[in-house]
């Protein structure tokens, strides 16, 4: 991985961490299995992330996708091509 794939992790960690405040956080960069794909020509990553959070209690999938993708919204379509979201409420774990 490159030093500003790393970055970039980190990065996204931290606002997760900041906006969210999750029980448990899992952030993995699947870039290397979308290689040629025209959104990783032009620098964006493909990610997955497990979010456990109480502020997803009580609230609809959508919500939740929503708070996640506000997390990181200014890296969206530049740094972050996609990102596979999985949002859980402690409740569901």
């Amino acid at each position: 991985m490159n030093p500003n794939q790393d970055t970039r992790l980190e990065r996204m960690r931290a606002r997760f961490i900041d906006k969210l405040n999750p029980v448990e956080l899992v952030l993995d960069d699947d870039s290397a299995a979308h290689a040629g794909h025209a959104g990783a020509a032009s620098g964006g990553g493909h990610y997955n992330v497990r979010i456990v959070s109480l502020q997803f209690e009580g609230l609809k999938l959508v919500t939740r996708h929503r708070l996640v993708y506000d997390s990181v919204h200014d890296m969206m379509h530049k740094e972050i091509h996609a990102l596979a979201i999985t949002a859980l409420a402690p409740s569901e774990v």
